[in-house]
């Protein structure tokens, strides 16, 4: 197998996983690692160090995610699609709401992107915090603080959060009556 075919096979699904943890959609996480190993396929010869291959595509995935964010908040034409955002605060129950792996990555894909990719690349593609600074470009210290206070804000979130029932299900009126909305 060639060089690229074995980069490819060695880190698409761990740069897929964090293409999805910063767009929280299939599609564009799969443009993301795709034009990632289209720039490795123009540049990646000039990386004297084949040893830091990983790190440079992490980085260059993280910065094409953040170029194409702001490509998009200046010529977004994609509408909303207010019933899948209806659907997906209206499906949670009580039992979801427990701290579990799937709560976590929701309540994760919803922080914003200062503390989502830190805490991907940390805790769901285990980068060390010199490879997290060095991929998002940012001194170590602001890498451990961004952790710290994502860790936090999702904990938080994880036991104070209200329920995401549908609301106005019962209103209670001014004199204890119980009314159906």
């Amino acid at each position: 197998m060639s060089e690229f075919a074995d980069l490819v096979d060695a880190h698409y699904q761990a740069l897929f996983r964090f293409g999805m943890s910063l767009t929280r959609d299939v599609g564009r996480a799969s443009d993301l690692v795709q034009e990632t190993f289209c720039i490795w396929a123009a540049k990646g010869d000039q990386l004297r160090d084949r040893s830091k291959a990983k790190t440079w595509l992490f980085t260059t995935l993280h910065r094409e995610f953040l170029t194409q964010r702001r490509r998009a908040s200046k010529f977004s034409d994609e509408p909303i699609d207010e019933q899948a955002v209806g659907a997906v605060e209206d499906s949670q129950d009580t039992a979801e709401r427990q701290m579990d792996g799937q709560r976590a990555m929701e309540l994760l894909g919803e922080l914003e992107e200062n503390f989502r990719a830190p805490l991907a690349l940390f805790y769901l593609q285990q980068h060390s915090y010199k490879e997290i600074a060095e991929i998002l470009d940012v001194p170590i210290g602001t890498v451990m603080s961004r952790l710290s206070r994502g860790k936090e804000m999702l904990r938080k979130r994880m036991t104070t959060e209200p329920l995401s029932a549908p609301k106005n299900i019962l209103k209670i009126e001014q004199g204890g009556q119980h009314r159906h909305g």
